[in-house]
């Protein structure tokens, strides 16, 4: 009866640990995508292992224009990307390659409040991004307010 009562209150603890855990699109993100996708400016481009968040939210923005599209289009991208789906310069997948399935690392969930975070924090306002000919910003990049 002892064991019982230890593994329920240790279940319970897991799955309201995790619950809280979920509800946090920052923590998730730091757990399932900074390894890869930093959220400031890089110092040095040549040590990136695929483009910082700030740039790839920038064309997220510039091809789904609500937040309901963009958290959609965010989830079903990192399970099962594909060039043809891809919002990147493809240069941009020339450089990094496609970014590999996240299927088995992130659940459609946190997927989706890991894109809700991203879309309501990135870019930052008024960020230029540093691609060049790209509309309005040519040569300087294009500016999201």
């Amino acid at each position: 009866m002892k064991l019982q009562k230890k593994l329920f209150a240790l279940g319970t603890t897991l799955i309201l640990t995790s619950t809280l855990y979920a509800q946090d699109g920052a923590s998730l993100f730091s757990a399932k995508c900074a390894a890869c996708h930093q959220t400031s400016r890089p110092n040095d481009m040549s040590t990136l292992v695929a483009p910082p968040v700030m740039g790839v939210m920038r064309h997220v923005k510039m091809r789904y224009t609500t937040k309901e599209e963009a958290v959609k289009f965010i989830s079903e991208y990192a399970l099962n990307p594909q060039v043809a789906k891809s919002v990147c310069m493809p240069q941009k997948i020339k450089r990094f390659g496609l970014m590999p399935s996240q299927k088995g690392n992130v659940s459609k969930e946190e997927l989706q409040t890991i894109a809700a975070w991203m879309y309501d924090n990135y870019p930052p306002k008024g960020f230029q991004g540093m691609g060049r000919g790209q509309g309005k910003g040519k040569g300087k990049g294009c500016q999201i307010n």
